[in-house]
């Protein structure tokens, strides 16, 4: 007989294998588009819309228009900096996680969702703007991240809700993002999305532990079920009717779905995951509709998702000054390593032009050298010529 611990696990594990399906299927589909091309007569508008009609990527070499730059630049940037502030309601339980390997998971998680946040700008610097301005926007306030990281994780089954909900819905959300028209993105979603699905697991299992505990520890799993889901439900954005961007983004297959699509198939991926956690999803009206195939639910509060994304969340001001004193702190480390990359491209360019002085001389034979010098071949038969280290531009 199956117990329910196995039960459960083997539910999430299956929508898990179905996320990574849909993930690998995606990359499957970016190999075979760099194998194919679009004929291009020219017309610059005429070929970039081939490209997205044809499912090609458009990559940082090809034509755009501005809107269709600064409509990359605003997500990824967004994407960028809501995995980065995402790090800071976790880190703050690293120490205070029940077991070393409970802290082990957790660091490592927090340091994927760092790694995330390079991918993306990486990705966003592909287009011309630089890291260090998109950083400045966001700790200004002028670029905005993420919703739900304004929000408190109370407890350790905070942790859990965070993974399985708000994670959850960042897959749901990211991966249609594996197939976005432009190049860059996409790929940096490939590996963003794998690793998501495990965040989210972790989450699962977190919740699952608890919820299969002691009476008390199932009440906390509740309580953090209960104040993360509708925050999670308002991370797919406002409705599809008060949408500003959502409409222009897909017809640029920039995203695939709308906002209430991708929250709709959330809500139908929770329902059934809920059941096998014992937990209830605070919703009285959660029903399933026949007529539709999918679950009537209630909508989340989008005057305050409005008010949050203005920065007055919970924890808005929290999030941008711990940002700001990083960023503040971290100034040494960035100037160091400026110095350092300065120096070593021009030791590149001493080392590149001694060489070039070295082969000059020795090709006028020896009596064009300063000083005595010895020619041989070495172990791969290309001349040696000894004592041209320190005339290189090497260490002696």
């Amino acid at each position: 007989m199956t117990s329910s611990s196995e039960s459960g696990l083997s539910v999430e594990q299956a929508t898990h294998a179905s996320l990574l399906d849909q993930v690998e299927s995606a990359e499957r589909e970016l190999r075979s588009a760099a194998g194919r091309s679009v004929a291009q007569d020219g017309d610059l508008v005429a070929y970039f819309e081939a490209l997205v009609a044809a499912e090609q990527k458009v990559e940082p070499r090809d034509w755009m228009p501005d809107a269709y730059r600064r409509s990359l630049v605003r997500q990824i940037a967004q994407h960028a900096h809501s995995e980065i502030i995402g790090m800071q309601p976790e880190a703050n339980w690293i120490s205070r996680a029940p077991s070393l390997k409970r802290k082990a998971i957790l660091l490592a998680k927090v340091q994927d969702e760092a790694g995330h946040g390079l991918y993306l700008y990486a990705a966003a610097e592909t287009l011309g703007v630089s890291r260090a301005d998109l950083v400045e926007m966001l700790i200004e306030g002028r670029q905005k991240y993420s919703s739900i990281f304004n929000y408190p994780a109370l407890t350790w089954a905070d942790v859990g809700a965070i993974g399985w909900l708000v994670d959850g819905a960042a897959i749901v959300n990211q991966v249609p993002l594996c197939r976005c028209s432009y190049g860059p993105y996409a790929r940096a979603m490939i590996r963003i999305c794998k690793e998501e699905s495990f965040h989210q697991r972790q989450g699962f299992e977190i919740l699952h532990t608890l919820s299969h505990g002691t009476p008390r520890q199932k009440e906390m799993a509740q309580d953090a079920v209960n104040r993360w889901w509708y925050p999670s439900l308002a991370m797919f954005g406002p409705p599809d009717a008060s949408s500003t961007h959502s409409s222009q983004s897909m017809t640029w297959k920039i995203k695939r779905f709308s906002n209430d699509e991708l929250r709709q198939r959330f809500v139908d991926m929770c329902v059934q995951q809920a059941g096998v956690l014992d937990l209830a999803l605070p919703d009285p009206e959660l029903a399933w509709s026949p007529v539709r195939g999918a679950y009537d639910y209630t909508h989340p509060d989008y005057a305050e998702l409005e008010r949050v994304i203005r920065g007055d969340g919970p924890c808005s001001r929290q999030r941008i000054a711990h940002r700001r004193r990083t960023h503040d702190d971290g100034t040494w480390v960035r100037e160091a390593a400026a110095a350092h990359a300065a120096k070593a491209a021009a030791s590149r360019g001493t080392s590149s032009a001694g060489a070039s002085s070295s082969s000059a001389r020795s090709s006028s034979g020896p009596s064009s050298s300063s000083g005595p010098s010895s020619v041989g071949l070495s172990a791969a038969g290309a001349p040696v010529v000894a004592g041209s280290a320190r005339a290189a531009g090497g260490v002696p």
